[in-house]
């Protein structure tokens, strides 16, 4: 839950924030995106639809509320819907309801960009089915600071959500992940943080570059970098409390030998096209397609 205190704990002020009343959110679904942590993260724009939206709704109703207070945003005599997992079924009729009556809705999961490892999928497709407008308020998300002060690569990256809890499940989805050509993240219980990191060292190799943020944005905030195995160290006997993000560089690029690269393109030569094979044996072999067309034409060079 945002902690911070506009007002620095002196008392009751003036609110802050003045809505821009000149432009009134256009009917229709809007995504808002609230802070990870420090209150002050929140967009104008965000402020802007919490404050004037005909409709408010919420993962958590009591955090909204309390990032509302911070900034000063009255609700007034607005509504305030509770939607989460669990009553998701049973309130998506009265919000399509609100929509079909030309009102504007703005959704906030409890922290974050809604709808990543949060409520809010199945409200958004419902809303689409029915024809009415989504719109989204960018803002914060763990995933992506994480992944900007991680010093992993990304150019590419796979959001992979929370770990499976069951034995099975999660060793199918390491295995899964372990060839992926994009830096990985993954969000995981402090509780399972050491037991996840004894299993990436087993399916990922102990080598592999890895990066445990913990706390984004708050006063506790820590970045841990390292191979698999240097962090599995470093968590023995050490706590760990709060949010948690884990980062996983992307497979190293399997290439073969010369010799191995060589026969490859030849027997990939003989039944396709230049084109096609480069394509062809870049897949199998994981190695990068610029690599095999210039070994290629080499090999048409000496034919």
């Amino acid at each position: 839950m945002p902690s911070d205190d506009p007002d620095g704990g002196t008392g009751e002020k003036e609110p802050l924030f003045q809505p821009d009343l000149s432009h009134p959110p256009a009917a229709g679904l809007h995504f808002v995106a609230t802070p990870i942590g420090a209150a002050r993260d929140i967009t104008l724009r965000a402020l802007d639809l919490l404050a004037t939206a005909d409709v408010l709704a919420a993962e958590d109703t009591r955090t909204l509320r309390h990032l509302m207070a911070i900034h000063g945003v009255r609700l007034g005599d607005r509504p305030l819907v509770a939607y989460h997992d669990h009553n998701g079924a049973a309130q998506r009729p009265r919000l399509l309801a609100a929509l079909a009556a030309g009102k504007s809705i703005a959704y906030a999961s409890e922290a974050g960009t809604p709808l990543i490892a949060d409520p809010g999928f199945q409200l958004g497709r419902a809303v689409v089915d029915a024809g009415h407008r989504v719109f989204a308020a960018p803002g914060a998300s763990a995933v992506l600071a994480a992944l900007t002060v991680s010093g992993l690569p990304t150019d590419r990256f796979l959001f992979a959500g929370f770990a499976p809890v069951t034995a099975g499940a999660r060793q199918k989805f390491l295995t899964e992940l372990a060839e992926t050509n994009a830096t990985i993240v993954i969000y995981e219980s402090p509780k399972r943080v050491r037991k996840i990191f004894v299993e990436i060292v087993q399916y990922f190799g102990k080598d592999r570059r890895a990066v445990i943020c913990r706390e984004l944005t708050k006063r506790f905030e820590e970045v841990v970098r390292g191979t698999a195995g240097e962090l599995l160290v470093w968590l023995e006997d050490r706590p760990i409390k709060g949010e948690i993000v884990i980062l996983i560089d992307r497979a190293p690029e399997r290439q073969l030998d010369v010799a191995g690269l060589g026969a490859a393109i030849v027997a990939a030569l003989a039944v396709h096209s230049l084109k096609d094979a480069v394509a062809l044996v870049a897949e199998q072999t994981g190695t990068p397609r610029r690599v095999v067309y210039q070994a290629a034409l080499k090999l048409g060079d000496t034919e």
